[in-house]
């Protein structure tokens, strides 16, 4: 028998069970009952109900308290399933539930263990991993680096009065506004621009009935990597929603093969930088054995870039393999003869730009007081051990599978400094992606207008930005690269010093209620509550962020009260919620405020030719927009000639020293 199958073996033997005496925990606990106490299959779901006892004071738990309403974080019904591939083939099982309204069928979404409002969840049993921390300390440390992981808290659970042991109770991957915040796909959404998102995939081994979606070369194998969707389903996705997804990664693999840089019609161009240098250094920190071939996810939100992650199953990594010796600390898992995934990963490495990139980030990731850095990753393992060390030593003993737990935290302890060690002598150099940033600032947000005139509020929001400089800004692939938002500055854009732009969501609803015509429109919505907003450049270099937030200290009048945000002054620290204030439309305007002066006159109006314009300040330049805000000529004189523009409305922005005036302008032949 070979060591893999040994060990299977050893794993799959029947386990004398001792008697335990659970009563109470330090961390929650979760009481699962299925219906006639059913057995619990790969699929369908089974009825049940569960009980979440969790004292939010963080004092103990107590099974006893499964009665007592106050201390019950869920109390409701559920559908719950095994998950999972190989780490169901244990005798302590992975299971996948969704929580349910009483008519056994509703969803019911709810915030459990402080986790945001959902139904789908996961409780995952740290299967193959000694430490019971692999799949917590990867899932947070991608969050640290800012990107989305799912949840995740430690809970110990009885099911059917079986005491099944430590689990981490986490969030399902899904589309969500709190977890994979793309937007939603109809199987109306076939045409551009509705087609381009949002998709969720992966690339996958295939479990149950999904089938594979497409098949991509893989690095240094003459077999291939397999793509499944995730989101839509793929009962649900249309012809040509697979068609555009799937042209989205064989792009990629074109442009990566080629190794084309150019941040216009290169790698930058179609893929979230930052997103997918984060994702590959969880992926080699921890020597994951599986990624880039299995379990490895990717997102796209509707006109936006594709972007890599979540990250997922991570129990396999930091020095141990259960399968053979494949985690190692001195091996890029994208070119180790094994799961090295598709060959975009690879080729991507290998353009100069983006591994200088990823060696910038290394550095900056594992800098002291940084996520990565050895002395804060083994702090962080040492919290992590006490918190669970109780449920460690109960599911030692009704499983035996934890009995090396102390010498195997040490053990990845010492790995990672290897680790660490190895890539930094192999990342590379970081001297040719020395970025300008340049002096862009967010300064106004309007999150959440009221409603008015019969206009929705979210057709008025919009985001100022402003060029904090003496030198015109090239916003060639700057872009709003955070989720929730999408907008990306055509090619060839700029912004003049000292200027400033708007980005809306409803470009003909802002042109005609403010009297103005913004820059772009962005799609999607800012939400009424809290956002991240992210403005980079095509690297994934990040210009300015913002984090707002609708309740104190940041000015609550904004909050649908008919005010907007306001950066006090454009050199002060707009992270900070005391930069800011709240202003109204109604109060008097500064620099750059936009304003319908009463001193400029522009005529003929309606006209045919010559439009003149009468100012007593110095006119800097005019724009003429039409109705969907683009602006279709812009001129540096009084007198401008529409003689070629055909019939219909515009607005004429006209800059001057200290005020951005708009005017209104018929051209009628």
């Amino acid at each position: 028998m070979n060591f893999r199958l040994h060990i299977l073996a050893f794993l799959l033997l029947p386990l004398t069970i001792f008697a335990q005496n659970f009563t109470d925990s330090n961390l929650p606990i979760v009481i699962i009952n299925t219906d006639n106490n059913a057995p619990i299959p790969d699929e369908p779901k089974v009825l049940g109900n569960m009980k979440i006892i969790w004292h939010q004071d963080g004092s103990r738990n107590y099974v006893s308290d499964q009665n007592n309403p106050e201390f019950l974080n869920y109390n409701g019904r559920i559908g719950i399933e095994l998950r999972g591939s190989s780490s169901q083939m244990l005798q302590k099982k992975p299971y996948g539930l969704e929580t349910l309204l009483a008519d056994n069928v509703t969803n019911n979404n709810v915030s459990l263990l402080g986790m945001p409002k959902e139904n789908d969840w996961v409780l995952n049993s740290l299967a193959f991993d000694q430490t019971g921390m692999r799949d917590v300390i990867s899932y947070e440390l991608s969050e640290k680096l800012g990107q989305y992981a799912p949840r995740r808290v430690y809970c110990e659970v009885i099911i059917n009065n079986d005491y099944k042991g430590l689990y981490a109770f986490m969030e399902k991957i899904k589309v969500d506004d709190n977890r994979v915040n793309v937007q939603k796909l109809e199987s109306t959404n076939n045409s551009y621009p509705e087609v381009t998102g949002g998709y969720i995939t992966k690339a996958d081994k295939t479990t149950g009935n999904d089938p594979v979606a497409w098949t991509m070369q893989e690095y240094g194998w003459s077999w291939g990597v397999d793509y499944i969707h995730h989101y839509p389903k793929p009962d649900d996705i249309t012809t040509a929603q697979h068609n555009y997804i799937k042209s989205v990664f064989f792009d990629l693999e074109a442009k990566a093969g080629s190794h084309n840089a150019s941040i216009t019609d290169g790698i930058p161009s179609i893929i979230d930088i930052r997103s997918f240098i984060d994702f590959m250094l969880v992926a080699e920190y921890s020597s994951n054995v599986d990624v880039y071939k299995l379990s490895t996810f990717f997102h796209k939100d509707r006109k936006g870039k594709l972007r890599a992650g979540p990250v997922w199953d991570y129990n396999l990594a930091y020095g141990h393999d259960e399968f053979g010796n494949r985690s190692r600390y001195d091996v890029w898992q994208f070119d180790n003869n094994d799961n090295n995934g598709s060959k975009f990963w690879k080729d991507m490495f290998d353009t100069d730009m983006f591994r200088c990139c990823m060696a910038k980030r290394w550095f900056e990731v594992t800098a002291p007081g940084m996520p990565m850095n050895y002395a804060v990753i083994c702090d962080r393992i040492d919290e992590i051990d006490e918190w669970i060390a109780e449920g460690v030593a109960r599911d030692n003993q009704r499983w035996h599978q934890m009995n090396q737990h102390a010498s195997e935290v040490q053990a990845m302890k010492t790995w990672i400094q290897q680790r660490i060690n190895w890539l930094n002598q192999n990342i590379g150099s970081t001297n040719s992606c020395n970025a300008d940033i340049p002096p862009l600032v967010i300064s106004r947000i309007h999150y959440h207008p009221a409603d008015t005139l019969g206009i929705d509020g979210k057709q008025l929001e919009f985001i100022q930005i402003n060029n904090n400089g003496d030198d015109v800004v090239d916003l060639t692939g700057v872009y709003l690269s955070e989720l929730g938002i999408t907008y990306s500055f055509p090619n060839g854009s700029h912004l003049a010093a000292r200027d400033s732009l708007v980005l809306c969501s409803d470009s003909m609803v802002y042109t005609s209620f403010y009297q103005s015509a913004p820059f772009g429109q962005y799609l999607r919505n800012l939400s009424n509550k809290s956002e991240k907003i992210v403005l980079a450049d095509a690297w994934g270099n990040v210009i300015d962020e913002v984090c707002y937030s609708d309740s104190e200290p940041w000015p609550t009048e904004a909050d649908s009260r008919g005010a907007y945000l306001q950066l006090i002054d454009l050199d002060l620290d707009n992270s900070l919620p005391e930069s800011w204030t709240a202003r109204y439309f109604n109060q008097t305007t500064s620099v750059n405020e936009i304003s319908a002066s009463e001193h400029i006159l522009v005529y003929p109006n309606p006209a045919n030719c010559i439009v003149n314009i009468v100012s007593e300040k110095e006119i800097n330049s005019v724009e003429i927009i039409d109705i969907t805000g683009r602006i279709i000529m812009r001129r540096h004189d009084k007198h401008i000639d529409v003689s070629q523009l055909p019939n219909g409305f515009y607005n004429l922005k006209i800059y001057s020293k200290d005020v951005i005036a708009v005017k209104k302008l018929t051209v009628s032949h």
